[in-house]
């Protein structure tokens, strides 16, 4: 038997939703002033805090991508010099993706400009008390959501 949300319930994913959407809009607004998607900047976040490289299949594990999208999307950076790709070191069949200077230099060039967006648009309304109850909350369905059986999810 489905479990309707009530309208209070309703009201709060609904309000969920509408914030996602215009704080993703903002972003990528942000970072686009700068060249990147925001495709382009959770790659390069993801290899700059692995030191610079990782296998493609912990790489998209990392973003929550599937093979393809992820495959389609390193071509595209590749071909703008913003990462390498290349054969595992320690494995014939796979593949590593490594972070070049120029992409090391968009990060760093976006990333100011990202992080003063997201505290103006996000943190800075909220005090350490809602702060901590949103990561509380952001954790645990985090953790609902990796051991759900839903495709592209943990």
């Amino acid at each position: 038997m489905t479990r309707w949300l009530s309208e209070e319930e309703q009201a709060t994913w609904q309000s969920y939703i509408r914030m996602r959407q215009r704080l993703d809009a903002a972003i990528a607004a942000g970072l686009s002033q700068d060249g990147l998607s925001t495709s382009d900047y959770e790659v390069l976040v993801a290899l700059s805090g692995a030191g610079g490289q990782l296998r493609a299949k912990e790489l998209g594990a990392e973003i929550c991508w599937d093979k393809s999208r992820l495959s389609k999307h390193l071509s595209r950076m590749a071909a703008r010099g913003l990462v390498d790709r290349c054969q595992a070191a320690d494995d014939a069949r796979g593949r590593e993706v490594r972070l070049t200077e120029q992409g090391r230099r968009a990060l760093e060039t976006a990333a100011p400009n990202h992080v003063e967006l997201v505290r103006q648009l996000f943190i800075d309304d909220m005090g350490p008390a809602e702060a901590a109850a949103l990561r509380s909350l952001s954790e645990r369905v985090v953790l609902r959501a990796e051991r759900t059986d839903v495709p592209g999810i943990g």
